[in-house]
């Protein structure tokens, strides 16, 4: 979700609280103004959120139940789940512009004021009392809990410049108020909630729970509206206890998210986020077919069902991604390299996903240099998986007998694209199959198609191969 720059209000909108009591206005609580919006998106049949995939029969549903009750919320996951997208769409569901105090810190209510600051000015004021109006993408606040989080961060602390212009310590308004206070009407988060100590979970339920603030001894009331969204790992929230109970109990709602559980739509989330190929005027056109695409979703499918990768620490959708955008940029270098228009990627790219998997899931391997061999293992049974699905093997029949004859067939990444044509001379029966599954005749979609087709076959144990890096030779089993 990228950030975006609010617009401007509209010059139509009320600027002054006698303004805003002629046009009708209501004031109306976060949550139940969640509730509202989330339920005329319901009754419209539209998507409760944009841009999260995967989650319509699961998580959505659940999400919608907890927005109709007005609970507070948290979100279990591992990483990479899409927790912080799903929290962050939630501003989709309030009001577009908001009225509050013009010059409040904690986008008082100009109804119910609750600062020092806007009570005072509204007493002075009166309908003439100025307003300001905030647009929904600012109502909206997070934190990523970390141990030296402290209560100055989420709470507030006495500022000391207000004191030293004159100001008394007893008076609120040398307060430098924190997060959750100027989150007032809108949304919290709070991101990885078990990371953060105990005694700022205190300070924090205090103000969520009873309303009040107290800082180096000064209190001061603030019944704050605010709708309160956290995000854990169910690993620390459940085995390490490190959220207090009060705490567990202000949530009304505990949401568990998953990865995505099939090819499609963990291909369908990587075609949504991946950065566009690298493209330059009179660069290479970078075309990446459906089943290349396809083996980088399969990668992640079987990782997240490997005894050799730790499946508490998860497997993200963000390694689909990584591994998308390499294997396109590896295709790039090599057009780049032997000046070709196209840039399509192959089998031989895959070697390429290494150094980009890597960093991104743990493997359970004891000796050394074995980390490369699972991570290849889990590349070949991408391909086979893939391979199974789009090329049915007793069609292939007549490529096999073509290789019994004692023929060779050399590939790599160091091969211009043009010299798979030559391929397909020496061995016409891969033409048939080869152009079908490319889809055209491009010289770089035949390479990919002949590489994978070739590659199949070898996984399915009816071709030999010989490997050195990314270059291979293709030779009968005879």
């Amino acid at each position: 979700m990228s950030a975006t720059i609010p617009p401007d209000p509209p010059s139509d909108l009320p600027s002054t609280l006698g303004e805003l009591r002629a046009s009708g206005w209501e004031s109306t609580p976060v949550h139940e103004e969640l509730r509202r919006n989330a339920a005329a998106r319901i009754a419209g049949g539209l998507g409760l959120v944009e841009g999260v995939l995967g989650f319509d029969d699961t998580v959505l549903p659940q999400l919608e139940n907890a927005l109709l009750a007005g609970h507070d919320i948290i979100l279990l996951g591992e990483r990479g789940q899409a927790k912080t997208r799903l929290v962050r769409s939630l501003t989709s569901l309030l009001d577009e512009w908001l009225p509050v105090v013009a010059g409040s810190e904690i986008r008082d209510d100009p109804y119910f004021p609750v600062s020092r600051h806007a009570r005072d000015l509204v007493v002075e004021e009166g309908d003439a009392t100025p307003l300001s109006w905030v647009h929904r993408d600012l109502r909206f606040s997070e934190k990523l809990a970390t141990p030296d989080t402290s209560i100055a961060d989420l709470i507030g602390e006495v500022d000391p410049i207000k004191i030293a212009e004159g100001r008394y310590l007893s008076d609120e308004l040398t307060l430098h108020y924190g997060l959750v206070p100027r989150s007032n009407r809108g949304i919290f988060a709070i991101n990885e909630l078990p990371d953060l100590a105990e005694r700022i979970q205190v300070g924090l339920l205090n103000v969520l729970e009873e309303r009040d603030v107290q800082i180096r001894g000064f209190t001061v009331r603030l019944p704050l509206d605010v709708v309160l969204v956290a995000t854990a790992n169910p690993e620390d929230y459940t085995n390490r206890g490190r959220i207090i109970t009060p705490l567990k109990d202000r949530f009304g709602a505990q949401i568990r998210t998953h990865y995505p559980e099939d090819t499609e739509t963990e291909l369908a989330i990587v075609h949504q986020e991946a950065r566009p190929p690298i493209s330059a005027p009179g660069g290479p056109r970078v075309e990446i077919p459906d089943f290349m695409a396809e083996i980088v979703a399969e990668l992640s499918q079987l990782a997240r069902q490997s005894p050799h990768v730790n499946q508490r620490s998860g497997v993200s959708v963000r390694l689909s991604i990584s591994n998308y955008e390499t294997l396109a940029a590896n295709a790039v270098r090599r057009s780049l390299r032997l000046r070709e228009p196209d840039a399509v990627p192959r089998i031989s790219d895959l070697a390429s996903l290494i150094a980009s998997t890597q960093g991104k899931i743990e493997i359970e391997a004891l000796e050394e240099g074995r980390e490369e061999r699972i991570l290849q293992g889990l590349l070949s049974a991408s391909v086979l998986s893939v391979f199974r699905r789009r090329c049915p093997t007793e069609q292939l029949g007549p490529i096999v007998n073509a290789f019994d004859e004692a023929r060779v067939v050399h590939a790599g990444d160091d091969l211009p694209a043009s010299a798979y044509a030559e391929i397909l001379a020496q061995v016409p029966a891969l033409e048939g199959p080869v152009l079908a599954l490319a889809g055209g005749e491009t010289p770089g979609a035949v390479a990919s198609a002949a590489e994978f087709i070739l590659e199949g076959l070898h996984l399915t144990k009816r071709l030999n191969k010989e490997a050195a890096g990314a270059k291979a030779t293709y030779r009968g089993r005879g």
